[in-house]
């Protein structure tokens, strides 16, 4: 999969969006959560290493809205993007049965790590934080996913 200037151009207007959405106009969980849609696009469009990167990248981004919990975007939003990344060679052809279940479980194991990640002080239990906003946030991130794969023409079916 080559990537060229307008799936880049997508990844930092997504990146532009999401902190528009949740810091300048103080949405916060009612905005989807387009770093991680951003990411798992990502993943799924450059190698191992540089999706790591761009996780890395995004989760020192968000970390840097929150003082209190300094890292644990960061390991959450890396392992992600290696996950997503393996995925490209497990996994070929884009049915939206996949994609749905991708971005849902990219989202939640996002949530997840982070849950594990962050001091017990600021943590949330776990059903609370982990099983329902957790799931309900992946569902949200699926939709905007796949309504973004197919309005930007990016979502490539399966050969036959």
């Amino acid at each position: 999969m080559k990537t060229d200037a307008r799936i880049w151009l997508l990844f930092a207007g997504l990146a532009l969006m999401h902190l528009l959405l949740h810091v300048g106009f103080g949405i916060g969980r009612a905005a989807p959560d387009l770093l991680t849609v951003a990411l798992l696009l990502g993943a799924r469009e450059v190698g191992m290493g540089r999706a790591a990167g761009m996780g890395l990248l995004f989760g020192l981004l968000e970390d840097a809205l929150s003082v209190l919990s300094f890292g644990a975007n960061s390991a959450a939003m890396t392992i992600v993007a290696v996950l997503g990344a393996v995925t490209r060679d497990l996994f070929v052809g884009d049915s939206l049965f996949f994609l749905v279940s991708y971005f849902l479980i990219g989202k939640w194991v996002r949530d997840l790590v982070y849950w594990f990640m962050v001091g017990e002080t600021l943590r949330q239990p776990f059903v609370d934080q982990v099983l329902i906003q957790g799931l309900i946030g992946g569902m949200y991130a699926a939709i905007v996913g796949v309504v973004l794969l197919a309005v930007t023409g990016l979502r490539q079916e399966a050969p036959a």
